[in-house]
Parts: C-alpha cells; structure tokens; sequence
C-alpha cells in the first residue's frame, strides 16, 4: 500500500479549497426547509461551486470501482434511511417536516480533492433523530481528536466506536473514510471501527476523510437499484459527519472547517 503525502504547499491549497468546501455546504444548508426539492438543493451546489474560479465538483461523472455507471450529479444527498450517495437529479424528491438529509460534496480546488459532509434536520425533528445527529458529531469529533502524529489509524476508529456504542445506535458495517487530496478516493482507508495502537502510522502530509455514518438501528446496508444509493436494511435512520484532516508535525489541520 501506498499513502502519497502532500506537502506544506499542498497542505495549504487544500486548506484554501475547504474553506470555500465549508461555505457551500453552509449555504446549503441554510437551504433546508419543507417544499425544497432534492433538484433545488443541486442546481444551488452547482451554482456555488462555479464561482470558485476552476472549480469543480469532483463527485459529477466519477465512477468508483465496482459501480454501474458515472455519478451524475455534483452532491450525494442522502434523505432518512439512506446513507450515502443519494441522487439528487434524478428522481428528485421534496423534503419534508422532520426528515433529515446528509450533504455530501466532494470538491476540486486548484487540482486538489477536499471531501466533507454533514446531516441536517429539516424543520421540527423528531428526538431519536436530534440524538442521532448529536452522537455522530461527537464520533466525528473524537475521531479527528484521535488523529495526532505518532499515532496509528485505529486510534481513529477505536475513539469514534468508544463514542458510538453506549448509545445503542450503530456504526454502517464496512463503509470508511478513506485518503484524500490528489483523487477523491486514495489509500489508506479510515474505518470507523478500531484498535488503537494499531493499523498504519500517522505521519506529518498525511490527508484523509474521517466520516461517521451511524444507524439508529442495525448497522447492515443494502444498495438500490440505481446502482448508488446505500440505504440502511431495517429502514432506520442514518446520519453522516465528514471533514477532511490533515496531519501536520505538531498534530492536525481540519481542512474543510
């Protein structure tokens, strides 16, 4: 396995690009109310997006392995029992009092890839569904506090499941960050899931995605017929919180804040 290392330039470009990353999905969010449609919230993405000067949402036409076909759109948005990799454009639905969406947006800035995602209620939410976002905000939040240098990639998971599991909701079983910068998808994966001590080392350059995605059920998943959207089986609510890190000599750099 091969982990490409940026440098403090790089580092600083990425950085550039996830303040712009941070805005988008604010703005967006902002966005959030009963009678906006899916299509709605992607025509602003797309709009936000080029303003950048190059731009570019990195997600629209990439085919990851194993998929049927390029995604076609520039967000995953991802509506109560979906996990990840919602499509927005294609049968686009109107959001509703009390559901809960997941923004997710990966964007190119300059050449480099910033991956970032986060959940959000629309309107009156029920308990269950505040408790479930609060919980994997904080997993988030531990797992990137578990990102130092000297450390190993499964303090990440060990923090971010420490964090999960007393609550009795579950973590989506398989699904993980990944590196990140020169593509959307590079080594070395993040699990959520983890013995600290264990798994790579965390050296300074390294860029990755940390990215929580808790069930208020079972963790098991199952993928729709569009070949993209991952939707939890039992049908309960999924949240999803992602920033990309960078691990500098002194600790770490939450990129897309």
């Amino acid at each position: 396995m091969s982990i490409a290392l940026k440098s403090k330039e790089e580092i600083e470009i990425l950085r550039e690009g996830g303040k712009r990353h941070a805005a988008i999905l604010h703005a967006l969010s902002a966005m959030m109310k009963p009678g906006v449609s899916t299509l709605d919230l992607e025509d602003e993405a797309v709009r936000l997006i080029a303003e950048g000067e190059g731009d570019k949402p990195a997600h629209l036409g990439y085919t990851p392995y194993g998929a049927p076909r390029p995604f076609p759109a520039a967000l995953c948005l991802s509506i109560n029992e979906e996990i990840v990799h919602g499509i927005p454009n294609e049968q686009p639905k109107v959001l509703k009092e009390g559901d809960i969406v997941t923004i997710d947006l990966s964007l190119i800035h300059k050449g480099l890839f910033t991956d970032s995602a986060l959940t959000v209620g629309v309107g009156e939410i029920p308990k269950e569904s505040q408790d479930l976002l609060r919980v994997t905000q904080a997993a988030l939040t531990a797992g990137i506090e578990a990102a130092q240098p000297g450390g190993h990639i499964g303090d990440i998971g060990a923090a971010i499941s420490a964090v999960v599991k007393p609550t009795g909701f579950s973590l989506a079983k398989n699904l993980v960050g990944h590196g990140v910068g020169y593509a959307i998808h590079e080594e070395p994966y993040v699990p959520n899931e983890g013995e600290a001590g264990k798994g790579e080392k965390l050296v300074s350059g390294m860029v990755f995605a940390i990215e929580p995605m808790v069930n208020v059920g079972k963790p098991y998943w199952k993928t729709l017929s569009d070949g993209y959207t991952i939707v939890t089986k039992d049908g309960s609510r999924s949240a999803h919180f992602e920033h990309t890190v960078a691990i500098t000599e002194k600790g770490h750099i939450i990129l897309t804040s």
